[in-house]
């Protein structure tokens, strides 16, 4: 068995891969693959609709949300947020947590002015900002709540007036959340949701329609809604799979019961991580992520002995990204809590032989 802990796109449950692999040789009985039927169908058009059913089920969706499926991942969220939120003479609050969300307000500041409220970077991103002030007068208010590359993870919204914006791309679905804390969450795919291709986007409708400039039909949230996530053709087997995930996740007790899993696969780890002598974490204690644990060795040439060790007990996935070094052990929802234990298992085994 592999123990696939890379970053993405996400390892997914076996069941899943083989009900969508027997959809890519026919679909629902129509003689067709998903790869090949049209998007409008009324088979494919009930895909949709229950994919958005289960996404608002799971999450307790409250009424005046509309969920909607878009295309280019998180980077084009990146865009499409300040487009239709932020007006030329208007300011928006940003927090700095990491490569991701350094990216979204270089992008937002193509269409406004931006305020870093607060950034981690004088740190290389190891900690989350505290005593956030947000000005009362800022057109939103935007933040990413689980930084992928550099393990970090804000579980708690900051307290605002402002509509309140949120890339959840690494750890939506994973934990619980109260949508209305949020006017928008967008979401690529690819961690916990399903394969990349499909981007979700969770929108207040009160917020949309506010801004005077003329937005592109592909990037306007309210035309995106009004068609239904069909305005064009849709990333259809992405969609399907997605759809297929949300039902694995349902079966299982739905979001409360994963986060219980979420959280004992990610405690312990850390657990061994601050037991084992070799091993040390990269990020300050009370901020790390649950999806995304991040660290490096007490001594760094042993990191590729290491690395090899792993990969010998089948064990993937788990280099650090270039920008951290070290090890970086993602654990999306599909991952079992056993292979968090081969992996645990193989730090004191190489602990052993390394004393």
């Amino acid at each position: 068995m592999i123990h696939n802990f890379g970053a993405g796109p996400c390892i997914l449950p076996q069941e899943v891969f083989k009900q969508a692999s027997q959809a890519v040789l026919e679909f629902n009985g129509t003689g067709l693959s998903i790869l090949e039927i049209s998007h409008r169908t009324p088979e494919f058009e009930a895909v949709v609709d229950e994919t958005v059913r289960l996404i608002k089920e799971l999450l307790n969706v409250p009424e005046g949300y509309s969920v909607v499926l878009l295309q280019g991942g998180a980077s084009l969220q990146f865009s499409m947020v300040p487009m239709n939120l932020l007006g030329e003479n208007q300011t928006a609050a940003y927090l700095d947590t990491g490569v991701w969300a350094s990216k979204a307000l270089k992008e937002a500041k193509i269409f406004g002015s931006v305020n870093v409220v607060a950034s981690s970077k004088d740190q290389n991103y190891t900690y989350i900002p505290k005593d956030i002030v947000i000005p009362e007068d800022s057109a939103y208010f935007h933040f990413t709540s689980n930084n992928t590359i550099y393990g970090t993870e804000l579980l708690e919204v900051p307290k605002t007036k402002v509509p309140v914006v949120c890339d959840m791309s690494s750890d939506i679905l994973s934990r619980v959340i109260n949508v209305a804390d949020f006017d928008l969450i967008y979401a690529g795919a690819q961690k916990n949701m399903g394969p990349a291709g499909v981007t979700v986007a969770i929108v207040k409708d009160s917020i949309l329609g506010k801004i005077d400039r003329k937005i592109p039909s592909m990037l306007d949230y309210k035309v995106q809604i009004d068609g239904g996530s069909m305005y064009n053709t849709p990333p259809v087997f992405a969609i399907y799979v997605s759809m297929l995930n949300l039902r694995w996740l349902k079966s299982k007790g739905g979001v409360a019961e994963i986060e219980k899993e979420n959280i004992s696969k990610s405690e312990a780890l850390y657990k061994e991580i601050d037991r084992n002598p070799l091993f040390k974490g990269t990020c300050r204690p009370e901020d790390r992520s649950r999806m995304n644990v991040c660290f490096v060795m007490e001594n760094p040439e042993l990191e590729k002995p290491f690395l090899k060790f792993a990969e010998d007990r089948d064990i993937i996935g788990i280099k650090g990204h270039r920008s951290v070094g070290g090890f970086r052990a993602s654990m999306y929802n599909g991952l079992p809590i056993t292979s968090v234990h081969v992996l645990i298992d193989a730090m004191q085994d190489f602990a052993e032989k390394h004393r």
